[in-house]
């Protein structure tokens, strides 16, 4: 059975987040007031919400980005200069960087927080 997938992220301003993305290359598919659905491809989208909206579907505490990790998203690219790229887009954008780029066991990735602090890391098998 195929299946999409939808990453919901909870974002203190959308408009300074869908700019953000925006600067990576990424389109938008779904946007209200109160969310934006950052298309990654044909069957995965990120879907940012304002913390309210965020708030109201989560049945726990919110984690707080800033302060603790609960989910890495990884961006399979297909090459290293498409890591560089997309990561030094980010660090343009105002991200920060999560840690020096890793090149071991064929696989090389740079990682980065984004404006709220989520973790995000392109990446590349080489």
């Amino acid at each position: 059975m195929a299946m999409k997938m939808f990453v919901n992220l909870p974002v203190k301003d959308l408009e300074r987040s869908k700019a953000f993305f925006e600067g990576l290359g990424f389109g938008f598919y779904g946007m209200t007031q109160d969310m934006a659905s950052v298309i990654i491809n044909d069957d995965t989208q990120v879907m940012l919400l304002t913390e309210p909206a965020f708030d109201s579907f989560a049945s726990k505490q919110v984690a707080d980005p800033g302060q603790s990790t609960q989910v890495i998203l990884a961006l399979g690219v297909e090459n290293r200069a498409q890591v560089d790229a997309l990561a030094d887009k980010a660090l343009a954008a105002g991200a920060t960087a999560a840690g020096p780029a890793r090149d071991s066991g064929g696989r090389y990735q740079r990682g980065f927080f984004d404006l709220d602090g989520h973790h995000w890391e392109p990446l590349c098998l080489a």
